[in-house]
């Protein structure tokens, strides 16, 4: 059977139609969804049907049924977790990137994708003030982006031990100690489980969660063997940044190898405003970031970066006699990445990137930056509203008074669905964390917030605990 441009037509022109009727409904939707898990499912055939279905129909049924369950986290109005939207650019290009259907692995195979994504490469490391050399391998999120820094600085200390893991594995190999902040975060210890390496060491941190550099050094000090150190750009909770410059020189004097998890926060390093937050950072050895947070990215694009590149290609790398490898060029794809087949993530990074330029990088991080400030300052002065950390970047911490009134202010602000803020656990004490990370976020947005969490005060003072909805 050949394909033809009529099979495609008529679902994709369905298709187009039921996300434009999304992104169009985002304005007034309410952010949480209607429907659970469990009621979509109920929704669904039990077992697969014996015959073929017409694939507009298919379509239609899926759009139907899962709508109820969408939760409007592409909404300006959507500050849970660290989840942004899409630039229009890299929306529409991450739909070509389905469409043209390229094996992202080998540059001899799909030219064009690795081409785009050596170009993205090449103005990441630009516009954040990392090393021109260093290689950028893009991932599915910020946790495998983590990974390949770690797993590249893992065999890199290994082998300065006289241990190669790649021949041997990691059985009897020396122990190599990480060292993270006490508040890492779980992506990071998720990243250090699948490479082998067990729970680091956690390392004193002062009170906005920024590692302290007299705590590192004292730790390594008493580590005998290989190390690596991770540092944060970007606290979870209050958005602080490690002293880089302090503790690479820490790392530094024990010949650690340093790497980054800068999900969000390796952004700020694009800002002239904000820099000086990150200053140092390129004295590391590899780094992380998340596209689908600051950068405004879809999904599946995290971006690894290592500026020890023959680490990195050890580590990934491979050759075999199937595969088309050219040796007289560049690395290709697959082995600055866990993976030897994969869709062209890079694509939508090069789109956001040219839709932006520099001067549209450097206003969408401010912006992003003065909006979590707008949100601490217009929050911050209701009634007995406490701000928690200090707003250097994106992340704002609010407490209500003691932790029954903050989970009661929650719920309602959830159950009243104009706006989305996730509770967590910061210090000691149960927050609503406020998280800005999308680029269509205004004024009208930052006001609707701050109505919302009026209501859902009034609202958690005005009924039992258990009236208030989860």
């Amino acid at each position: 059977m050949t394909a033809s441009e009529h099979d495609f037509r008529q679902p994709l022109d369905r298709a187009h139609a039921a996300a434009l009727d999304w992104l169009r409904s985002l304005e007034s939707r309410p952010v949480p969804f209607s429907a659970t898990a469990d009621d979509i499912l109920a929704e669904l055939p039990a077992t697969v049907q014996q015959g073929p279905l017409d694939p507009t129909a298919v379509v239609d049924e899926l759009v139907r049924v899962v709508e109820p369950g969408l939760m409007a986290i592409p909404s300006g109005r959507f500050f849970g977790w660290v989840m942004g939207g899409s630039l229009p650019a890299a929306l529409a290009s991450d739909w070509l990137v389905s469409a043209w259907d390229q094996n992202t692995g080998l540059r001899f195979a799909t030219p064009a994708m690795a081409a785009i994504e050596e170009a993205a490469g090449r103005w990441l490391l630009d516009l954040l003030a990392l090393p021109a050399t260093a290689d950028v391998g893009f991932t599915t999120g910020a946790t495998m982006a983590n990974f390949v820094g770690i797993v590249a600085g893992r065999d890199r200390v290994l082998q300065r031990q006289g241990w190669s893991v790649a021949a041997d594995g990691l059985a009897g190999a020396p122990r190599v100690a990480v060292l993270t902040g006490a508040e890492v975060h779980f992506s990071v210890e998720l990243a250090l489980r699948n490479a082998g390496l067990g729970a680091p060491m956690r390392i004193a941190v002062d009170a906005e969660g920024r590692m302290r550099p007299d705590a590192l050094a004292a730790a390594l000090a008493e580590v005998e063997g290989p190390a690596i150190v991770c540092l944060q750009a970007g606290n979870i909770h209050s958005g602080a940044f490690d002293p880089m410059t302090e503790c690479i020189a820490a790392a530094r004097e024990h010949g650690a190898w340093v790497h980054v998890d800068g999900a969000f926060g390796l952004w700020a390093a694009a800002s002239p405003a904000l820099r000086d937050h990150v200053a140092g950072l390129e004295l590391a050895d590899s780094w992380a970031t998340d596209a689908h947070k600051t950068l405004n990215v879809p999904y599946d694009c995290g971006i690894a970066v290592v500026a020890d590149t023959a680490a990195l290609r050890a580590a990934f790398g491979g050759r075999t006699s199937y595969l088309i490898q050219l040796d007289d060029a560049p690395s290709d794809p697959f082995e600055r990445v866990p993976e030897l087949s994969r869709r062209a993530r890079g694509v939508p990074v090069f789109a956001a990137l040219r839709q932006l330029g520099r001067s549209g990088v450097v206003a969408l991080v401010d912006r992003l930056a003065s909006t979590a400030r707008a949100l601490a300052e217009q929050i911050g002065a209701l009634p007995g509203v406490e701000v928690l950390n200090e707003v250097v970047f994106t992340q704002v911490c609010l407490a209500f008074g003691d932790d029954d009134r903050t989970q009661r202010v929650t719920r309602a602000l959830i159950a009243d669905g104009a706006v989305w803020m996730s509770g967590s656990r910061w210090q000691d004490r149960d927050i609503l964390r406020i998280s800005v990370s999308n680029w269509s976020t205004d004024v009208d947005d930052v006001a609707t917030a701050v109505a919302a969490v009026r209501r859902a005060m009034a609202a958690a003072d005005a009924a039992p605990a258990a009236s208030v909805a989860p």
